[in-house]
């Protein structure tokens, strides 16, 4: 008989002895050699009379079938996953310490504001009208800002060549006494002669004032043309200096238009008559070759011409906007306000894009440094045929989606989704802290083409499908040096957030479905690929198009379109302030149709989202506020807060919420599609789970009849590619009676991975007493069924039991 080895009673462990580091790393390797005989190739099973069997060629045979070169990834590789995923997010906070927004919006709305007028006899009551309404309008804008800003003003004036002085000149200053009174000391010249004026020498002076503060704005007031041929239409005998560069100063508006770009100064024209338009569209096309947001009237003779009038870049690049003033004076001061506020929030947006987010593509020809992309001399960096950087951008018009063969790259990739399952009370529970929203484990083969179809400083995007899946999807891969892995998690969480906000903003707008807002998931993976050596890190989100709208930035800029996907878009943005009591605010949001992606949240506290350079904490509430104006959603949705409050910081929020009604999301991993219940569908052999019009019907089109692989009798087993790949499981060689490794392996992938229970697995150390959470979490589920057919089995059953005991003594110590 063999001689039972001591061990001591249940109830005690002693650390003198045995640590718990100890115990947990011979469990560990307990478990994974009892795991890996279960997994072991089993001998060829016993066939059908009349059949046969080849593991060379299987029927129904697909790429996940083949074998991973790599170890099969067993329950224990999950957890060393997770594991190194916690203690990633730990090593990025320590290295990327929150830098301080603290003050950002007050340097960034501080304002230089230039009145450029025309000043002969016409102009005469629009100089009036300035003159009057400079104070207000000063006071206005200090009012936008929180009367933070500093605002300085100055003036140029400009009349024709023969007036002496014909340029007049008051530089920046924050006193408007100072302006108030050099705009009533302005000489007025009759209007005699031609009729263009010396435009130019008084773009000229503009240019050459001194501007200081970062958001610089010309507001040009004229009823009349500049000189040359090529900026009016009244023909050379209507000018006396037709040919360009032929007035006495010898100015061409080309030079003088890149200086006030390559100075960043913004410049909105208020238009009176027509006689400017070939004026104003020629100056526009200077600023629209770098993709300023370049807007024209359209009764500007020349709107259709310009061929750049879509907006490029409206969020941060520089603002040329010509707007209609007419002979409607009182609307001076709202056309100036908007006008420097529209050039603050560019400002901002680029200014915020130095601390963005990796992977936040949205402000085009930005060099920035991105996260863990330091600069060293390792060779790594330098380039070579196969630096991603390199590859040109494919230009594809329809994807082939359900064509394999097109997707030249194959990546066996293991990575994270969250596990979140959305009831009652889950958006507070998000609310209250990241911890609730738990990782669950992924193994995913995924078709990618070879060259991106898009790309950014930091990443780069290609189309994407999986094994099993008919859906498209982007992967989303890194340009240069890839940060951690804890980055794109946080991202995860974040889009997290925000869908549980829009489960409860569509339930209040349920007779609005126009009004339906909804986030993509994304999953971050890390694998191989067939093509290139070393570890591939990317991100998975379903495709929804090319045809982005960017609704509002983190930095308050704001689409101005009535269409209804925008105005949900604004209200959104505000009922995430509302409904979380003033703890955050969802803005940066773009998509397609209220489907959106890539969001940024604004924090009070500062440990929330700490990894996000797109969380500019209470600073980002301002820049919100300040340029946020209600809709009708927000008025239907009794939003209360306001700009008043962030400037008394007196707050009155909504406090009725109605409950969540029964809304839920596909099952999907990768899909997530928020759903009514009504809109469902579920299948008779996962009841458990809910579909999408989209996924459902993939259960039925890649169901099979298998082979069982176990050491059994022939038998068959039916089971879904599509189902097991959703959940991103293996999919399974021996039926669930016989597969006992899939059934321990897919028991712990649906256990919520949150930090506490990583935290056991990250502290544990030889002598440290750690926490050994991991194996308390895994006391609740149910001891494995054993079959009767392998010894393995009966190994995990007695090392389950094993394990039990040893979690409770831990426990009671």
């Amino acid at each position: 008989m063999a001689t039972k080895s001591f061990r001591p009673p249940p109830t005690t462990i002693y650390r003198t002895r045995t640590t718990r580091a100890e115990i947990k790393s011979a469990a560990d390797l307990m478990l994974q050699n009892a795991i890996a005989q279960a997994a072991a190739p089993s001998p060829a099973p016993a066939l059908a009379p009349g059949t046969t069997f080849s593991t060379a060629s299987t029927v129904n045979s697909s790429p996940d079938d083949l074998p991973d070169p790599s170890k099969l990834f067993s329950r224990s590789d999950a957890s060393t996953l997770l594991q190194e995923s916690n203690i990633d997010e730990r090593k990025a906070s320590a290295a990327t310490p929150r830098r301080s927004t603290a003050g950002m919006f007050k340097a960034v709305v501080s304002t230089d504001l230039l009145f450029l007028i025309d000043t002969t006899r016409s102009m005469g009551s629009y100089i009036a009208a300035a003159k009057q309404q400079v104070r207000s309008i000063v006071d206005e804008i200090g009012k936008t800002f929180f009367n933070e800003a500093e605002i300085r003003m100055a003036v140029v004036s400009y009349k024709d060549h023969e007036f002496n002085p014909n340029i007049q000149f008051l530089d920046f200053t924050t006193s408007v006494d100072r302006v108030h009174s050099f705009l009533a000391g302005l000489s007025i010249a009759p209007r005699y002669g031609d009729r263009p004026e010396d435009v130019l020498g008084g773009i000229q002076q503009a240019v050459n004032a001194l501007w200081k503060n970062p958001t610089r704005c010309i507001i040009h007031i004229g009823d009349a043309p500049s000189h040359g041929r090529n900026l009016h239409d009244m023909g050379d005998t209507a000018d006396r200096f037709p040919t360009p560069g032929t007035e006495p100063h010898g100015l061409t508006y080309g030079p003088l238009l890149s200086q006030m770009i390559s100075k960043r100064i913004n410049y909105v024209f208020l238009r009176i008559n027509n006689t400017t338009d070939r004026m104003v569209f020629t100056f526009s096309d200077e600023y629209a070759a770098t993709l300023a947001d370049t807007t024209l009237l359209k009764t500007n003779k020349y709107y259709s011409t310009l061929s750049t009038n879509v907006k490029r870049n409206p969020s941060g690049a520089l603002l040329f906007r010509e707007v209609e003033l007419g002979i409607t004076l009182s609307a001076l001061q709202r056309l100036v306000v908007n006008a420097v506020t529209a050039s603050a929030t560019r400002t901002a947006t680029r200014t915020a894009s130095r601390l963005r987010k990796p992977g936040n593509d949205s402000s085009p020809g930005s060099k920035l440094p991105g996260i863990g992309e330091e600069e060293d001399d390792d060779e790594d960096d330098q380039e070579d045929a196969n630096d991603p950087s390199a590859l040109p951008v494919e230009t594809v018009l329809l994807p082939q989606w359900e064509e394999s063969d097109w997707f030249e790259e194959t990546l066996r990739m293991q990575g994270f989704s969250l596990n979140v399952k959305h009831g009652a009370n889950t958006l507070n529970d998000m609310m209250e802290r990241d911890s609730n929203d738990g990782l669950s484990v992924l193994l995913l083969t995924v078709h990618k083409r070879r060259l991106p179809f898009a790309k950014g400083f930091l990443r780069m995007a290609s189309y994407a499908r999986t094994v099993s899946s008919t859906n498209p999807y982007v992967a989303k891969s890194f340009i240069k040096k890839a940060p951690q892995i804890a980055y794109l998690v946080e991202d995860m969480r974040c889009q997290a957030l925000c869908k549980a906000f829009a489960l409860e903003f569509n339930a209040l707008l349920v007779d609005s479905p126009r009004h339906s807002i909804d986030f993509i998931v994304t999953a971050c993976f890390k694998g191989k690929s067939e093509l290139k050596s070393g570890d591939e890190l990317i991100s998975i989100e379903p495709y929804i198009g090319l045809d982005y709208i960017k609704y509002n930035t983190n930095a308050g800029w704001v689409n101005d379109s009535k269409e209804p996907s925008n105005e949900a878009a604004q209200a959104f943005s505000h009922f995430t302030f509302e409904r979380s009591r003033g703890a955050f605010l969802v803005s940066d949001l773009q998509g397609v149709d209220g489907l959106l992606t890539d969001p940024a949240i604004h924090t009070r506290d500062a440990d929330r989202f700490p990894l996000s350079k797109a969380n500019l904490g209470h600073e980002g509430f301002k820049f919100f506020f300040a340029t946020h104006e209600c809709n009708d959603i927000c008025r239907k949705l009794g939003l209360k807060s306001s700009r008043l409050m962030i400037m008394s910081g007196n707050y009155d929020f909504r406090s009725d919420w109605p409950s969540l009604p029964d809304t839920l999301c596909c099952s999907n991993k990768l899909c997530g599609k928020i759903l009514r219940r009504a809109d469902t569908r579920v299948s008779d052999k996962y009841p458990e789970y809910q579909w999408c019009e989209m996924c459902f019907p993939q259960l039925e089109s890649t169901t099979e009849m298998e082979v069982c692989r176990a050491d059994a009798p022939y038998h068959k087993f039916e089971l879904s590619r599509f189902f097991h790949e959703s959940q991103g499981q293996k999919v399974p060689r021996m039926c669930p009676e016989h597969d006992n490794e899939q059934n321990m392996f897919g028991m712990f992938m649906a256990m919520p991975a949150t930090p506490a229970m990583l935290g056991g697995w990250a502290g544990a150390g030889a002598g440290t007493g750690g926490d050994f959470s991991v194996f308390s979490s895994m006391a609740a589920p149910a001891k494995p069924a054993a079959s009767k057919s392998t010894q393995a089995d009966a190994s995990l059953v007695a090392l389950w039991d094993k394990l039990k005991s040893a979690t409770v003594n831990l426990e009671d110590d």
